[in-house]
């Protein structure tokens, strides 16, 4: 799936990356999760977004509109978790995030996700780029208003994302996990407690949905 020039997301199944169980499973993960999202939360995606050579700055936005629950209880319904697969540089096109911005109500942005360039400047003065290194790992709101900054290196910057939901949240909809039979009775039960997906005689390629139209072109 297409998220500007030179810059791609692709989703997985759990069972396709190695160590998904001791991502999922790690007790800090698993703490965040329970106190920002309640016991019951449900892990709803696995991907890669990668910023390959050439990779041009992305325009602010959040990743889906901001729920009721946020906007009007001051809840958060998910969280993302990002850990990067290379020692991040400048020149890579680190990521850059407004913190605090996750609250914003967004009802004036574009497709409520992309905020109007009147509100640039004061995400610039929050601005913060992001220079993780691998082993790192940080744990957001796609909510919060944020942008990938251009690739000027001659590698990519592969990083893995994990989606995960409060209960009624709905993210789930727009994302396809399978495990297999055989892989699902290999999982701790703490594990399978969740992940709500089908269990599957054989896997077939996710078709994605998560489309972020305003990205597409960057």
């Amino acid at each position: 799936m297409g998220r500007g020039p030179n810059r791609w997301y692709v989703e997985i199944h759990p069972q396709a990356l190695r160590g998904f169980v001791e991502l999922v499973d790690h007790p800090w993960v698993r703490l965040v999760c329970e106190t920002v999202l309640g016991p019951q939360y449900t892990i709803v995606e696995v991907g890669f977004d990668t910023p390959f050579p050439g990779a041009t700055l992305q325009p602010w936005h959040r990743d889906f509109p901001s729920p009721p629950e946020t906007k009007d209880q001051g809840r958060l319904t998910s969280l993302a978790f990002n850990l990067t697969t290379v020692d991040t540089t400048d020149e890579m096109g680190p990521f850059e995030i407004a913190p605090g911005t996750h609250w914003d109500r967004g009802d004036d942005f574009d497709h409520q996700q992309f905020p109007p360039q009147s509100e640039y400047d004061r995400y610039e003065r929050l601005a913060q780029r992001k220079y993780p290194k691998v082993g790192d790992i940080s744990a957001r709101s796609a909510l919060t208003i944020h942008r990938g900054t251009p690739n000027r290196s001659s590698v990519a910057r592969p990083v893995l994302v994990l989606g995960v939901d409060a209960p009624g949240a709905g993210n789930d909809a727009h994302h396809d996990l399978a495990v297999t039979k055989d892989y699902w009775q290999s999982l701790p039960q703490r594990v399978r407690d969740h992940l709500s997906c089908p269990v599957v005689d054989e896997l077939v390629p996710i078709t994605q949905k998560h489309d972020i139209e305003g990205l597409v072109m960057g």
